[in-house]
């Protein structure tokens, strides 16, 4: 660290975040981590939040774009970087259990080095093209630090910490060829209009969780069956509310449908930690917490759509005749609000993230009052969402909005990812003495 003035310290800006998030900021911009991120010296609170609000914006352009994952497996990358950071800051800092380690840092190492060195570690081990933008990122981070034995010491236990999990998650099934044969059968699934797209993410459905043991510990019970009142009613409400024409929706309706296209989860857990004054260890464990329950979230959902297999609204209303549901009947031309992604309807993997993250957000900070402010990158627009209830019904009633989930795929998300965060929060993340 002794050379690291020579390092590059330009300040870079950072575009195209994952599921066409808003740009943000590398680290060394004050404005992406508040205006209190540093101290009056100009160097970074070792305790504060801003330096793992930075870096976990740069993990999430890094991300995009090296990796271009899809809304679903970018919480899988979110996940492995926040978990190292957290191990690094709590080795340091103590206060909560530590993520599948037992590893403690030198007592005078900084935990803000710790941080920066963790997420850089992991992100160039992964994404080895982006190394000059993490090797500039980590220098700037670094200048801000002073020289000597604690900048040294939590370099070193922060690369420790990344390479603790890049171990942990060798060969977890992270993009392993899963088949999914398609049976055209009524109420199975089949690639959907207009790309007609095979599954190419069934891997999640398979691969190993962070938290949980198994992909299956929360699987939920059957969907309705097509010939019952429930499924009936789930598309009546599709086709009245979920068409992109001839719609009873609302323009507030259509609103919301659109803007969870595509949220800023990661610059939401980042803005609420900056305005409550979070310090390092809390931010870290808030990221942590959430982008490990969210991946598990979706690996519960894809096995339960790998388990399941059942057809999308758009095939399901086409094709009512062939239900044997007399309550329904076929719309051959109808098609959703928004493009149909290309796997099963049964769990919805927003609802189930959804669920997951609001009850481990409500878990981590003791209150229902989650106060975030979350920004869509389809709309352009920001929501507040007070109480974590609020979030839940809303992503909920998005996606039967966008026509493109059932109700009952979005209730049984949301309940089954209530299920995962209440187990998580036993188990992980937990205060320590």
């Amino acid at each position: 660290m002794r050379n690291r003035r020579a390092w590059s310290a330009s300040r870079t800006v950072v575009a195209g975040l994952a599921c066409g998030m808003l740009a943000l900021a590398l680290p060394g911009s004050r404005a992406s981590a508040g205006p209190d991120a540093d101290g009056p010296d100009g160097r970074p609170d070792d305790r504060g939040a801003a330096v793992v609000v930075d870096w976990m914006r740069t993990a999430e352009a890094v991300i995009d774009a090296e990796a271009r994952p899809g809304p679903a497996d970018t919480f899988v990358w979110q996940a492995y970087v926040s978990a190292a950071v957290y191990n690094a800051v709590v080795g340091v800092e103590g206060r909560f259990a530590p993520y599948k380690w037992h590893e403690r840092a030198p007592r005078t190492a900084s935990a803000a080095a710790a941080a920066a060195a963790a997420a850089h570690r992991m992100l160039r081990h992964h994404f080895p093209g982006a190394a000059p933008r993490l090797d500039d990122a980590l220098a700037e981070t670094l200048a801000r630090v002073p020289d000597g034995r604690a900048e040294d010491e939590g370099v070193a236990f922060g690369r420790r910490a990344a390479a603790h999990v890049i171990g942990l998650r060798r060969d977890d099934g992270r993009g392993a060829p899963v088949s999914f044969p398609v049976r055209p059968r009524p109420g199975l699934w089949r690639p959907t209009p207009p790309g007609h797209e095979p599954f190419t993410t069934a891997w999640l459905g398979r691969m190993r969780p962070l938290l949980l043991d198994s992909p299956s510990r929360f699987r939920p019970g059957p969907p309705p069956s097509l010939r019952s009142a429930r499924y009936a009613r789930d598309l009546h409400e599709l086709a009245a509310y979920g068409g992109r024409t001839g719609s009873h929706r609302t323009p507030g309706q259509t609103d919301t449908a659109r803007f969870f296209a595509a949220l800023d989860l990661q610059g939401a857990l980042g803005d609420r930690a900056v305005r409550h004054g979070l310090g390092i260890a809390e931010t870290a464990r808030l990221y942590a917490a959430a982008n490990t329950v969210q991946a598990d979230a979706v690996i519960t959902a894809w096995d339960a759509k790998l388990h399941y297999g059942t057809w999308r609204p758009v095939t399901a209303l086409r094709e009512a005749d062939t239900d044997g549901n007399p309550a329904t009947r076929p719309h051959r031309r109808w098609e959703p609000l928004l493009t149909t992604p290309a796997h099963p309807d049964y769990l919805s993997g927003h609802a189930t993230m959804g669920g997951a993250l609001m009850r481990m957000l409500t878990g981590v900070l003791g209150t229902s009052r989650v106060d975030l402010r979350i920004r869509s990158a389809t709309t352009g627009t920001t929501r507040h969402y007070r109480y974590a209830r609020d979030y839940e019904r809303e992503v909920s009633d998005a996606r039967v909005w966008g026509g493109i989930h059932t109700r009952t795929a979005d209730e049984v998300g949301v309940a089954t990812g209530h299920r995962l965060a209440d187990w998580a929060l036993r188990s992980y993340f937990r205060p320590v003495g």
